[in-house]
């Protein structure tokens, strides 16, 4: 077998290609707390996408050593299609959305759609890389840049989080009369007594303090502040149900300084736990504002 591997170096590259286009979007599909993919219906579609991505770019090195130009239409025709993954994920994700207690956004379902549409280029980029050194050099070099290029995917498979661009710590819930503070930040005003009493039983402050003028105008994002109460949320349960506008989970700043203050509504008030997942809070790619680079 190997030696046939070697001496159709073609069909080598084309092969190994694929297995390890395929193997880089494996690695950078993840089921998490998101709960999307779904299983196993959803993974399946994104498998089948990575499949034929890999496919594309394994087969595009072998059609341009032979003067196949018409290699990079297809290639083209590649990025629309995923492109077009990119649309449906935003579709999907936003009627999904209107079921939410506790929404995502539009903000962050627009990263997650660029996501799946990144980690498609990501796949057919290692099943370049792969094909192109079968070629022109063997396969050993082939599996080499192979297993590489799944190293590389690896590192964009995670962003940044909240924690790079903030110092986050807990902070007590307090009830002033009518008034909700999270530590001596306002949040919102509570007129029915019923309310003030389940928000001061069930409510965990969170306080992120920018790091610098990028990180305060971040976090001054609405979309950036609705992810954080989407995915604490999801992670802590949230302690609401529809028709209650008084338990609903609020972030707000602080004006003067620039601080985030978070008021959440959980069903389990683990300060550790929450604070833990507070600070890995994705940083949304669409939120991130540098004025002090301009």
């Amino acid at each position: 077998m190997f030696d046939y591997m070697f001496s159709e170096r073609y069909t080598s590259a084309v092969i190994l290609g694929i297995i390890f286009g395929l193997v880089a979007r494996l690695f950078t599909l993840q089921t998490d707390y998101r709960q999307y993919p779904t299983y196993p219906h959803g993974r399946i579609i994104h498998i089948s996408l990575g499949i034929i991505a890999a496919a594309l770019g394994a087969v595009a090195v072998p059609a341009l050593f032979e003067k196949d130009y018409t290699a990079v239409t297809f290639l083209t025709l590649a990025a629309q299609q995923f492109r077009e993954v990119r649309n449906m994920e935003r579709e999907t994700l936003t009627k999904l959305d209107e079921m939410e207690l506790v929404p995502k956004g539009p903000v962050y379902i627009e990263g997650i759609a660029m996501v799946f549409e990144g980690r498609n280029y990501l796949a057919i980029m290692s099943a370049l890389v792969t094909s192109l050194l079968t070629v022109l050099f063997n396969f050993y070099i082939g599996v080499f840049g192979g297993l590489l290029s799944i190293l590389l995917s690896r590192l964009f498979k995670s962003g940044k989080s909240l924690s790079e661009i903030a110092e986050v710590e807990t902070a007590d819930v307090r009830v002033d009369g009518f008034n909700i503070y999270v530590g001596d930040i306002y949040i919102m005003n509570v007129g029915l007594k019923t309310s003030q009493e389940a928000i001061a039983k069930h409510g965990i402050g969170i306080i992120y303090k920018p790091k610098n003028q990028n990180g305060r105008v971040t976090l001054s994002n609405m979309g950036q502040r609705q992810a954080i109460l989407h995915d604490m949320s999801t992670v802590l349960g949230a302690y609401r149900d529809s028709g209650e506008p008084s338990l609903v989970p609020l972030a707000k700043l602080d004006l003067k300084d620039g601080r985030l203050g978070v008021l959440l509504l959980v069903q389990n008030a683990d300060l550790e736990k929450a604070l833990s997942s507070a600070k890995q809070i994705p940083l949304l790619e669409s939120a991130v504002r540098m004025p002090s680079e301009a």
